[in-house]
Parts: C-alpha cells; sequence; structure tokens
C-alpha cells in the first residue's frame, strides 16, 4: 500500500513536531514538509531531523494550500495548533476538502462538529488521542450511563496538570465532569484545578523534572457526605509519545473511511479504537 500523505500544522509547536516525527520515521506515511502555523512564528522552516519543514504563515495559507493541493494530490491533516485556531482551521479543511484530525483542544466544540457535519469531509475530532485514556474514559461513561446517581452525595475534585504552554484547561478534565454529572455530582468545568507552575509541579505534585515541559497528570478524588468513604481515580502520562501515536492510529483510520466514500461525518477515538 502507498503510504499516506499527512500534513501536521502546528508546528513549531510541541505536540505537532512530536506528531511529525513519529510520522516521518513510519513507512505508513508520507510527511508533507509544510505546516500552517501562527502569526506570532516568525521563522520560515523548521528542521525535523534530517528533513526541513517550511511555515505557513496565515496570510500565506490558501495559495499555499492550493499549491501543495496541486502537487501531492488528496492528503490528511492533522491540527496540533492553538485553541483560538480550531474553527478557522476547521472551516478552512472543509472548504478546501481536507479530511482532518483534530488534536487541538478548546474553540467551539458544537460548532466544530456542526462544521464538518454540513461539509463534504470526514474528520477525527477527540480532546484526547491517548487510546488507554480514552478507553479509560468509555469504562467511566459506560458507569455513568448504566449506573446513574451512584455516587449521590459525594463530593468531588479534578486536579489537572500540563506543561505551562499549555493555554487551556485540559479537554479531558472537562469530558469527564459529564461523566461525574451523570453519576449525581455536582461539579461545575470552572471548578476543575488547574495547574501549570513548574515548581509546584515538581516539588508538591511529583512530576518528574524531565517531564515538566511535557506531560498531562489528571486525579479526580471523591468522597463521601460523612468522609468515610474515598474513592480516586488518576492517569498520569509522561512526555507526548502516547499521543502521537494514538494520532497516527487516528489518521490511519480516517484515511480508510476516505477511501471508502466517508463524507460529513465525525469521528472520535472511540471509533478509532472499535475500528469500525
Amino acid at each position: 500500500m502507498n503510504p499516506i500523505k499527512l500534513m501536521v500544522n502546528g508546528i513549531p509547536g510541541n505536540m505537532a513536531v512530536n506528531v511529525a516525527e513519529h510520522a516521518a520515521t513510519n513507512e505508513k506515511f508520507e510527511l508533507i514538509p509544510y505546516s500552517l502555523t501562527g502569526p506570532e512564528i516568525t521563522q520560515s522552516e523548521y528542521a525535523l531531523n534530517s528533513l526541513s519543514v517550511r511555515l505557513i504563515r496565515p496570510e500565506m495559507r490558501d495559495q499555499m494550500i492550493a499549491d501543495i493541493k496541486k502537487n501531492k494530490g488528496s492528503f490528511i491533516i492533522v491540527d496540533y495548533t492553538h485553541p483560538s485556531a480550531v474553527n478557522n482551521n476547521a472551516t478552512f479543511y472543509c472548504e478546501n476538502s481536507i479530511p482532518f484530525v483534530m488534536g487541538t483542544t478548546g474553540g467551539d466544540r458544537n460548532f466544530l462538529t456542526d462544521t464538518v457535519n454540513a461539509s463534504s469531509v470526514p474528520a477525527v475530532i477527540a480532546p484526547n488521542m491517548g487510546k488507554q485514556i480514552v478507553g479509560f474514559q468509555a469504562m467511566m461513561e459506560y458507569a455513568a450511563n448504566t449506573f446513574p446517581g451512584l455516587f449521590d452525595g459525594y463530593s468531588l475534585e479534578i486536579k489537572e496538570s500540563h506543561q505551562k504552554g499549555k493555554a487551556d484547561t485540559s479537554g479531558t478534565a472537562k469530558a469527564m465532569v459529564q461523566h461525574f454529572n451523570k453519576l449525581g455530582v455536582p461539579f461545575s468545568e470552572d471548578a476543575i484545578v488547574k495547574e501549570r507552575d513548574p515548581e509546584i509541579q515538581k516539588t508538591v505534585w511529583g512530576i518528574p523534572e524531565e517531564h515538566l515541559k511535557g506531560h498531562g497528570w489528571h486525579t479526580y478524588n471523591l468522597v463521601s457526605n460523612d468522609k468515610t468513604v474515598n474513592f480516586t481515580f488518576s492517569h498520569n502520562i509522561n512526555g507526548r509519545d502516547v499521543y502521537a501515536r494514538g494520532t497516527l492510529d487516528a489518521v490511519a483510520y480516517l484515511f480508510e473511511k476516505v477511501e471508502h466514500g466517508a463524507k460529513g461525518k465525525v469521528f472520535t477515538m472511540i471509533d478509532v479504537l472499535k475500528g469500525n
């Protein structure tokens, strides 16, 4: 099978670079050496090991994408840009008939879904690309739907820690709030404790220093009304490799859907896990 042509947007951002590095060394993929980047980026190229990736600023986006499509034909985009760019980028991909995997969190998620549904392209959209974490979320969703009100009377604390550069609250933590609400715990996304201070992460949380610039630690702590029962769920990820591997699995899944004629449909990482 010919390799899947893939463009990763958001370089020189850490997550975009990590995915691009994995794709560049994986024979299943052909990495297109271009990347849409933000207006604040002044460099024109990024050295990805032995590959030079040209960075495309917003004012050059239309012409460069048209040129890439002309020279490369059809391809898939992975988006790890910035929360403020989510909806604009998705609209652009749909208008230009480019299937995409949206790993960037934030933006108006309902509008994002509606944009894809009204278009001619399919997309994989997920707040978390780590397959094992997504599996854990699925288990929590099953519990919430099967045992509603299970934790009536319990209080909840959600804490999440990510590298200093992550602008928004974890999309994974936000998604978990909905499950706990169904389980009978009143809790708002605004109450999520978000830590971005490297010194506190190291001294209080115990996050290894070598992973302060790339990690995702989450803790969900439930306590009964009378303080006699405590449940704690945690998932701590050091580095970004688990997300990059999951992202490329999502790309391969989306490619198969495109090959079978999928249009105007949003897929999730649950769909990727099931392989349906």
